[in-house]
């Protein structure tokens, strides 16, 4: 197996970035998900998990990590950077007043729509959504759902695509930090990783924890690509795992790993599970 490529999301539930390589520290890859959108109504981080309210933050993409500013590149173009009027600037795009921070806030949480709800009555509809704590299995210092890192591999996506004949998965959808080319067929193959770690290159080393359960974002509109419903349709039919006892079996694509020991991730590193 080796590392087909890295990705990394500077503004947490906003299109991400390829790269050739990139640091794993103790909190994850570094400059991933380092910064987020508050809205100010509520105080709580926005995330396309809630389509009806936020889909338009899959329209808008981030790149660059700190020391460097961060650049935001909007539907129609523009590029917001540095000392732009950041905040105002999303604010009207999004349609809703927000402020874009590198704070986590104590506590934080997010609105996530119940996946299952979304599937039946569609994005734009009036459906149950959950108020969810973020960063169960992180340090709080980037705004990820529960752990540093999150991986993907090849196999699964595969499989995802094979279900329904004549089509193909974008990794882009399911937002990995890592695709893993493993070189077989059997779909939902990490699924038998959790609980060992896995090395990468002569330094990464990675402790799968959980599988990562799918919200409505795989069936969004991701910039150009459109939307899928078959993005969570079909491994809510074929891969239902139990992520946490009390959340019961729901539909999975990929795991959730923290950091045992950080370094220089590479495409094209080789991956050994343990």
């Amino acid at each position: 197996m080796n590392i087909e490529s890295i990705r990394r999301y500077p503004v947490k539930s906003m299109l991400g970035e390829l790269l050739p390589e990139a640091t794993v520290t103790p909190a994850g890859l570094a400059g991933d998900r380092r910064l987020a959108l508050l809205d100010r109504a509520t105080g709580r981080v926005v995330s396309a998990k809630n389509p009806r309210r936020w889909r338009t933050m899959l329209a808008l993409r981030a790149s660059g990590a700190a020391p460097g500013p961060v650049r935001i590149t909007l539907p129609d173009g523009r590029e917001l950077a540095g000392t732009d009027d950041v905040d105002e600037v999303l604010s009207e795009v999004l349609g809703a007043p927000v402020t874009l921070t590198a704070t986590v806030p104590p506590g934080a949480t997010l609105d996530r729509a119940r996946p299952d709800e979304v599937l039946a009555a569609g994005i734009t509809a009036d459906v149950t959504v959950d108020r969810t704590p973020l960063g169960g299995g992180a340090d709080p210092v980037s705004f990820v759902d529960f752990a540093p890192v999150h991986l993907l591999t090849t196999a699964t996506l595969e499989r995802i695509a094979a279900a329904t004949p004549g089509r193909t998965v974008d990794a882009v959808r399911y937002r990995p930090n890592l695709v893993v080319r493993t070189g077989t067929d059997a779909g939902f193959v990490e699924n038998d990783w959790i609980g060992r770690d896995v090395r990468i290159g002569r330094e990464v080393v990675l402790r799968v924890l959980v599988p990562t359960p799918r919200c409505a974002v795989p069936t969004l509109a991701h910039g150009s690509l459109p939307g899928d419903p078959g993005a969570l349709r079909v491994p809510a039919r074929l891969n239902r795992q139990v992520p946490v006892p009390q959340l019961g079996p729901l539909p999975c694509v990929g795991v959730y790993a923290q950091v045992v020991r950080p370094g220089t991730v590479r495409v094209g590193d080789p991956v050994e599970v343990s």
